[in-house]
């Protein structure tokens, strides 16, 4: 029996791991596979999924969420190994990747046997400015989706919704569009209600040279941060930044990480889990143009957040 492929893509903060956390929540009896590849050398991601960061982590409700480590086909053979075998594969792509070089890896033909690229799911910020279209990366991601998802509804002005849509329509793409408030998105649209089809093999698009355009810095600490000072820190660095996630503990709540996001401009905070024996109290990803933020600047400014400085 086939198992379909999900691919979940969109810009950087766009709400794509908001969309595979609820997929995982609400899988309603099925066995999904989560793949997430994160662009970064510290895999918060599959933290923020899972609550782990290593290996395939088994959840609740029979679904799995594996880090990506290597080659996708390899890792997706691995998956189709398993036993029980997944029902449905969800990969959640990085920020900065073109979907259509992804899409292409997909099909290849034992891959496409196995386990066939059923939906392109494009996540999009709702308050995504229609200029931003014209980016070669926005286009690619949405020239490859059979679904966009508009995200962050409830943070979007009034207007923002129905300025987004009609610059995807003016980009002429098949897509459906729809509203993710939260991330939930009707699973009659993700997955095929039989799987004892393969869907026809799909175009790409053409190949482009790739583009080093993000770099990612990383930053670690061993002593918690100061709230006032990290407030004060990611303002001066805002302006620089095209993403930051990360996991840290505070001297205002001692003996619970937090976990902390920005993108598009915001900046968000949650409570997260207890901290993990024997690693860093901060570990924080930034993803920035290509030299536009140096990593002694970044560690300078970082390092005035740590709470004995």
């Amino acid at each position: 029996m086939p198992v379909p492929i999900l691919l979940v893509t969109g810009f950087l903060g766009a709400g794509k791991t908001t969309v595979v956390n609820h997929l995982l929540a609400h899988a309603e009896g099925r066995r999904i596979a989560a793949v997430v590849n994160d662009f970064g050398a510290i895999n918060i991601d599959a933290e923020l999924i899972a609550g782990a960061s290593d290996g395939v982590v088994s959840l609740a409700n029979g679904c799995i969420c594996c880090s990506l480590e290597g080659d996708l086909l390899r890792t997706l053979a691995t998956l189709l190994r398993r036993d029980p075998k997944p029902e449905y594969i969800v990969i959640e792509t990085s920020g900065v990747a073109d979907p259509a070089e992804i899409v292409r890896n997909l099909m290849d033909p034992v891959i496409l046997r196995e386990a066939p690229l059923e939906t392109v799911l494009c996540v999009m910020d709702t308050a995504t400015p229609p200029a931003a279209l014209d980016d070669a990366l926005h286009r690619s991601q949405l020239r490859v989706a059979d679904i966009v998802a508009l995200s962050k509804l409830d943070l979007a002005d009034e207007g923002a919704g129905a300025r987004i849509r009609e610059a995807i329509r003016a980009q002429r793409v098949p897509a459906v569009v729809v509203d993710a408030q939260h991330g939930e998105i009707p699973s009659a649209l993700l997955f095929p209600a039989t799987v004892d089809r393969a869907p026809a093999p799909r175009k790409s698009g053409p190949k482009r040279p790739a583009e080093q355009r993000f770099e990612t810095l990383s930053w670690t600490s061993n002593q918690p941060l100061s709230l006032a000072r990290l407030q004060q820190a990611i303002g001066r660095l805002a302006p620089k930044l095209a993403r930051a996630k990360g996991l840290f503990e505070t001297v205002e709540q001692p003996g619970r990480q937090m976990v902390f996001q920005f993108a598009a401009g915001r900046a968000t905070l949650a409570p997260g889990e207890a901290p993990t024996p024997g690693v860093p109290c901060a570990r924080i990803v930034f993803i920035v143009e290509l030299g536009v933020l140096s990593k002694a600047e970044l560690d300078g400014i970082m390092e005035t957040c740590v709470a004995d400085r």
